[in-house]
């Protein structure tokens, strides 16, 4: 059973980009079963669900955070850094 499911779902790159998209916007039907099936095999996958969820909804709780030069979460990176991360997170909520 397994063979099967590894045989006719995406790949876990696929899978993950598809993950990615379907945050911000609902996957054609087709797609969606294919995250669900491969789901059934790839406990990565899965992870990466969750792991992405949960930064979603951090960055959404506490925007504060990313503004804020001096907050001890960005103690550690580099200026240039937050400001890359700043800005793509900025560019995707629009």
């Amino acid at each position: 059973m397994r063979d099967f499911f590894i045989r006719h779902t995406p790949s876990c790159d696929k899978v993950t980009t598809m993950v990615s998209a379907s945050l911000d916007a609902a996957l054609p039907l087709h797609n969606r079963l294919a995250v669900r099936l491969h789901f059934l095999i790839c406990v990565w996958c899965r992870r990466y669900l969750t792991q992405v969820r949960f930064l979603r909804e951090a960055v959404r709780e506490h925007p504060e955070k990313l503004e804020n030069p001096d907050s001890p979460s960005s103690a550690t990176l580099p200026p240039e850094a937050r400001q890359r991360i700043g800005q793509t997170l900025r560019d995707h909520r629009q």
